[in-house]
């Protein structure tokens, strides 16, 4: 029964709602005009196309699969690439929070400096008037879970991939590392790559924050429409990835 509620759900409300009303239209118009019911047609199914989980899954897939999570990460610092924060929002100890990509990114960084005991560079800076600033946000919590100020190096001026690479590389440069372990969401991390390769930076990749799972499984609520982030999240590092190529 749950299902099926959420099978109703999918189509009652935006987006599943307007595609609804595309092809009811377009079925009703069909005898009367048609070419305005194919236009409608066809753009009831590239909509449904689009926010269907199935199709954002397929594209996300090879982006997360790019590159494997090494088992025994080997570098001389742990880079971090923010991801969005909120101002003022309340947390333990501060105001301002990682959103949600950003906040698994801290996570592994965590978990990889406990391991190796690396210095940390975070990056990320405020971008938009309603953005808290990613990198101090980070900084502030990292602290918070125990990893000394000492061993954190913030860049809080970055706001897009390119500019993160940018900073970044001059940091390693006046800070003598070498062999940086560049940590971002898995979905990113090709994006990323490309980036730092442009400026002759060599990263091992430690992908992490997976949206799909590795074996890709078909079901019935593969089909019905939802909120379309993952297929958004997928164009747009696609369109980020042919973008960095100029």
């Amino acid at each position: 029964m749950e299902y099926v509620i959420k099978f109703i759900y999918g189509f009652i409300l935006p987006p599943g709602l307007f595609i609804t009303l595309l092809f009811v239209m377009g079925i009703r118009l069909f005898r009367r005009r048609r070419k305005l019911a194919y236009l409608l047609l066809g753009l009831g199914l590239l909509q449904y196309l689009a926010f269907i989980p199935l199709t954002g899954i397929l594209l996300l897939h090879p982006l997360e699969n790019r590159y494997a999570q090494p088992a025994h990460p080997d570098g001389d610092v742990i880079v971090m690439l923010g991801g969005g924060a909120t101002l003022g929002t309340p947390d333990l100890n501060g105001t301002g929070n990682l959103g949600g990509d950003a906040a698994n990114r801290l996570i592994t960084i965590v978990r990889l400096y406990r391991e190796t005991g690396l210095p940390v560079i975070l990056s990320g800076g405020k971008v938009y008037s309603d953005s808290g600033t990613e990198a101090e946000i980070g900084r502030r919590q990292l602290i918070a879970m125990g990893v000394p100020s000492q061993k954190i190096i913030p860049e809080n001026q970055s706001i897009t991939t390119r500019t993160n690479a940018e900073n970044i590389k001059r940091i390693l440069r006046q800070q003598a590392f070498r062999h940086p372990i560049l940590v971002t969401s898995a979905y990113h991390m090709p994006r990323a790559v490309q980036n730092f390769s442009k400026l002759d930076v060599s990263v091992q990749p430690y992908p992490t924050g997976y949206l799909v799972s590795r074996q890709l499984k078909i079901y019935p609520g593969q089909f019905v429409p939802g909120s379309g982030r993952e297929t958004f999240v997928a164009l747009k590092e696609y369109v980020g990835l042919l973008a960095s190529l100029l």
